[in-house]
């Protein structure tokens, strides 16, 4: 399939991707003689997607595919989008946009988000992508941390930009607003022909991410037009993606995921990328547009997963042939549920907004329950001993930086100590810890600062979790150490019930008499409380305000709080 025009670095970058889809199915082969393209000039949006787009029957196929909430929809080729966002990337450039200024892309799941991506490829620019979910003081720091200078927004959030300080171009896509200029009356009567400035370095700066921030103030991740762009071959690998497929994925714009399996991936493949641009999720509708759609491949973070198992999946009648789990580990529960509904094992996946995909259980290969799978093709993962620095058949995810794999981040921007502590002693440090059987497959224990002690046993919070998730009255749960003055800590589960459920002492006598019996005596929840679990904007748990918590309430451990059961 490598491409008859384009560049060389097109040349060298196909031939990678051609590489691994002749190995779909091959991990052994693949793993064994894939290498990373070594390019010093690259820009996805030039020397893959418009080469793609200028061929005939390639650039005819659907690049994107959006459904509304209303049940209309439309989509747009190859061919389509390339023109589109060259109109785009000459607007653009007329209104100041240029090569290393950084833009802070605000959008919904609408066209606009993926012309905008594509175009700032094409100038060089650098896209900070962010939720439309952020409030005032968080774009404020965006623009500060970021250094901005220009911000392309929905203008229904256009006033979120009131009081945020700065010397920024405003952009506002979707209608005119007074003191922004208007994107959808202008920028599609722009050339139709796009010429570039000059050549992209494959080390020029392209996104900039702000993590989720689930333990402290949000990283600012720093990826370059290879890290991601080509990076995320691995991701493709991963999800076993081939030209034609059709792939869903659910996640919001603005998070690394959104370019993982909206973008980058599938985009890579000659996929169409299907979205859903819903304001609120719903587990039938992702249902109908499985069904409607035609979907081959089927991505969804656990919080998802959960949700559509309280469904029937049984009358979906052709599942998706590839169905993926991302973004937290899954639940035995919930690929169990899957698997009996629809005969088809969800394939877990782990990476972060710092790297690609990771490890993960490709295509046609054993799937071990409860494992996320081996280390991707251009991965060298080492498990280390956080006490003495030794690889060991548990410990903290690691990667080799002798071998260092191209979908690395380039490192957090303006934080040196955050950087050494992140790459100290030549490998790169995930802060998630696994173990790693004689296999080689990698099982996920937890995040480093999650996992604890208690009566000197070392506890993994997404082991507890899991079990707590299989009673039917428990919808969601963390995991997180109770104070205890014989013990140290105890387990203490934070529970969200599912539908229909009490939050009383009758349900909460079930459940700890579930995970009694379902779990070893050391590992055993002893405290339980029904609560709105803390989450991120990303929708992660932030298990340390919880630990927080536990602080504060049991300051005097003379007394139970009054919400606390106990069994």
């Amino acid at each position: 399939m490598a491409s008859a025009t384009g560049t060389a670095a097109t040349t060298e970058f196909h031939s990678a991707r051609d590489f691994l889809l002749a190995h779909r199915e091959d991990y052994a082969g693949a793993y064994r003689d894939f290498r990373w393209p070594e390019l010093t000039e690259f820009n996805f949006a030039l020397d893959h997607f418009d080469v793609v787009a200028a061929d005939p029957e390639r650039g005819a196929r659907r690049a994107l595919w959006i459904v509304e909430q209303d049940g209309s929809q439309a989509h747009w080729t190859y061919a389509e989008l390339a023109e589109r966002s060259n109109r785009v990337a000459n607007w653009l450039r007329a209104q100041g946009v240029a090569r290393g200024d950084r833009i802070i892309l605000m959008l919904g799941n609408q066209l606009e988000l993926w012309e905008a991506l594509l175009a700032a490829m094409k100038l060089g620019a650098v896209v900070i992508p962010a939720t439309t979910l952020l409030t005032p003081a968080d774009l404020q720091d965006r623009v500060d941390r970021g250094q901005a200078r220009h911000v392309v927004v929905g203008s229904a959030d256009t006033a979120k930009f009131d009081d945020v300080d700065g010397d920024y171009t405003r952009i506002s896509v979707g209608g005119a607003v007074e003191g922004w200029r208007d994107w959808s009356g202008e920028a599609y009567d722009a050339e139709r022909e796009f010429t570039p400035d000059g050549p992209t370095s494959a080390s020029d700066t392209l996104l900039l991410y702000f993590t989720s921030g689930t333990t402290s103030k949000p990283k600012l991740v720093e990826h370059t037009h290879t890290s991601y762009p080509v990076g995320h071959l691995s991701t493709m690998y991963w999800i076993g993606l081939e030209p034609g497929d059709v792939h869903l994925n659910i996640s919001s714009p603005g998070w690394a995921k959104h370019a993982w399996s909206n973008v980058f991936a599938p985009w890579i493949a000659e996929a169409t990328v299907l979205v859903m641009n819903y304001a609120r999720f719903d587990a039938e509708s992702v249902l109908g547009v499985l069904d409607s759609c035609g979907v081959t491949s089927f991505c969804a973070p656990p919080t998802v997963w959960r949700m559509l198992i309280q469904t029937d999946l049984t009358t979906l009648p052709s599942p998706p042939e590839k169905v993926m789990g991302a973004g937290e580990p899954l639940n035995p529960e919930v690929i169990s549920h899957v698997e009996k509904s629809w005969g088809r094992r969800i394939r877990d996946g782990f990476g972060q907004t710092e790297t690609t995909l990771q490890i993960g259980n490709p295509p046609g290969q054993t799937i071990k329950p409860g494992s996320m799978g081996r280390p991707m093709p251009g991965y060298v993962v080492v498990l280390v001993d956080p006490a003495t620095g030794d690889v060991a058949e548990e410990g903290e995810i690691c990667l080799d930086l002798d071998h260092r794999p191209t979908g690395l981040m380039v490192g957090y921007t303006d934080d040196p100590e955050r950087n050494a502590e992140a790459m100290a002693g030549g490998r790169y440090h995930t802060g998630d810890v696994g173990n790693r059987d004689a296999d080689g497959y990698i099982t996920y224990v937890g995040r480093a600062d999650d996992v604890f002690k208690a009566s000197d046993y070392r506890i993994s919070p997404f082991e507890l979790e899991s079990v707590l998730i299989e009673h039917p009255a428990v919808a969601e749960a963390a995991v997180v150490p109770s104070p205890d003055p014989v013990r140290l800590a105890v387990p203490k589960a934070y529970v969200a019930l599912a539908k229909g459920h009490e939050p009383n002492a009758e349900t909460a006598t079930a459940i700890l008499q579930f995970a009694h019996d379902n779990l070893a005596p050391y590992k055993r929840i002893r405290r339980l409380e029904f609560f709105e679990l803390p989450k991120t904007i990303s929708g992660k748990i932030r298990r340390v305000e919880l630990r927080g918590r536990e602080e504060e309430i049991h300051a005097d451990p003379a007394e139970q709080p009054p919400t606390e059961y106990t069994l």
